[in-house]
């Protein structure tokens, strides 16, 4: 987009401008989560209970591999077009999705499905990076931060609503009007770039970033379960991965555009704010994947009941997302909030690593509060500190950068977390059973649900739930020292002036010749 393409947009427009981008948001984000609580009954309807996981990987690592071509494209060609395929790609593919007839089918339509929800979600942060300047972004920003958050802690709670009261392709159908509303709105009001510039695409560099993503997302997401830690194949996609990483490397060096550029990396703001999401993103994903547990398990509440379990996390994300956003747009400086964020969210790690059985749900909430309040704290202004302090050509490619990150410490996160808890959980079953413990169901405890848990006599079943409540604890245990991780990352985030317009060539202060401010 150009300067008079930008000075076009009016403030009424902006307001119709971020509305489409954040439902786009809203349902790339939601469908990331929306189907953990329904997977049983779709297991139900399709079978194929063997490849339950990949249905939620599927998702995951279109989602994340794909979000630095979605950037670098959105940055040669102009973000609208590119937007707006993605919003068709995730519609189809939500489409796809409802319809499936074998889990095999589901499993692909959910992949395709991915590749969409990357670019709605990398293309709502850049685009509104092109329509308001950095100083007035965070107010806009903080509604994306919330909205991101409100949708990893909804998704449970509405998947289990639909298929409480509906059926689980509903779950899919439900996009389809909103993104078409979405597509609409950004047909009319989004600016559309008229220069045509030759570009030169790093196929190889999206190549090889693709395959070196995959294989560490799938070593992180099967590992431990559908596959042993130190089983060849597990071992394979490790070093597989490592390996072609670094091949990445030397290919982006050698690339005339590339994909996700070196020159980004010697950017102090950009490799610090990655360092800051890949850690946050690994200690919040792999904490919330835990709560749910907690109250369907331990508490035997239903799925829906447990989404609206987490909404105190919600509201303290909303909260602290929202109004960082306003103090920054008021001209606060941006990096006391990462810092003081991260400390929060430490702070909700300990606290919920001292919830047991007996634990109230008051207190419960008000725990789920602090951590929530931690998070909006940090997520959304490190994508507002990293679009500032890199050119417009660059902008695409930064934020993709920065959700590639959080996104990949999403993964490692949960799949840690999980691996430490499946291991954990023979010991305190032990402990209370003796060396059977782990029996006690016939099925392994990885794989235990509520419904098998009711089928205990009493007694074992108290036995039982204080195991899982302990394991649980040790969890959020293992995640202090990842907290307190981000909190010495966030002290390394540089202080640079948010610029007051959109391009810093009309900044006082050239931006590469702008020094941290203490």
């Amino acid at each position: 987009m150009d300067e008079l393409q930008i000075a076009a947009v009016s403030k009424r427009q902006l307001y119709f401008i971020l509305g489409a981008l954040m439902l786009g948001m809203l349902l790339a984000a939601l469908d990331s989560t929306i189907v953990a609580t329904a997977l049983p009954t779709i297991v139900g309807d399709l079978h194929g209970a063997s490849h339950l996981s990949w249905v939620v990987v599927g998702y995951l690592l279109t989602t994340t591999v794909s979000t630095p071509l979605w950037g670098k494209l959105g940055d040669l060609y102009g973000r609208k077009q590119f937007f707006q395929w993605a919003i068709v790609i995730f519609l189809v593919g939500s489409m796809l999705c409802g319809i499936s007839h074998s889990m095999v089918e589901l499993i692909i339509f959910r992949s395709f499905q991915g590749l969409g929800g990357g670019g709605l979600l990398v293309g709502a942060q850049a685009i509104i990076a092109d329509v308001v300047s950095p100083r007035e972004r965070g107010r806009y920003a903080g509604f994306f931060g919330a909205t991101f958050g409100a949708a990893t802690v909804l998704g449970p709670l509405l998947g289990g609503f639909i298929v409480e009261y509906w059926s689980w392709p509903w779950i899919f159908y439900v996009n389809l009007p909103l993104g078409i509303v979405a597509l609409i709105v950004t047909a009319i009001v989004l600016p559309t770039t008229k220069n045509r510039i030759q570009h030169v695409i790093d196929y190889p560099g999206i190549v090889v970033l693709t395959i070196a993503a995959s294989a560490l997302i799938l070593f992180t997401s099967l590992g431990g379960t559908t596959l042993r830690w130190l089983s060849a194949p597990s071992m394979l996609l490790l070093i597989g991965g490592l390996v072609v990483s670094v091949i990445f490397v030397f290919v982006e060096r050698r690339s005339v555009e590339p994909i996700l550029a070196p020159k980004l990396f010697a950017n102090r703001v950009f490799s610090s704010a990655s360092a800051i999401g890949f850690v946050v993103g690994f200690a919040m994903y792999g904490a919330l994947v835990f709560l749910p547990l907690f109250f369907q398990d331990v508490r035997g509440t239903s799925p829906t009941m447990s989404g609206l379990r987490l909404l105190p996390m919600m509201a303290g994300l909303f909260l602290t997302s929202i109004t960082t956003g306003i103090l920054v747009s008021r001209g606060r400086k941006y990096r006391p909030f990462p810092i003081a964020g991260t400390v929060i969210m430490t702070l909700g790690l300990v606290l919920l690593s001292l919830v047991n059985d007996h634990t109230s749900l008051l207190v419960i909430a008000l725990y789920m509060l602090v951590l929530g309040m931690g998070i909006g704290l940090v997520m959304q202004i490190l994508v507002t500190a990293v679009q500032n302090a890199v050119g417009p050509g660059d902008i695409g490619a930064a934020t993709a950068g920065a959700n590639f990150f959080r996104s990949m410490g999403g993964c490692f996160g949960t799949a840690v977390f999980g691996a430490l808890y499946a291991n954990e959980l023979p010991h305190e079953l032990a402990t209370g059973f003796g060396a059977a413990g782990a029996r006690v169901l016939k099925v392994p405890p990885s794989e235990w649900t509520p419904t098998l848990l009711k089928t205990l006599p009493v007694h074992q079943l108290h036995i039982a739930l204080h195991a899982i409540a302990l394991s649980i604890q040790d969890v959020y245990r293992w995640a202090i020292p990842f907290g307190v991780l981000a909190v010495a990352l966030s002290l390394t985030l540089p202080e640079i002036k948010l610029r007051t317009s959109v391009h810093p060539v009309a900044d006082e202060i050239p931006l590469s010749n702008a020094d941290p401010l203490s």
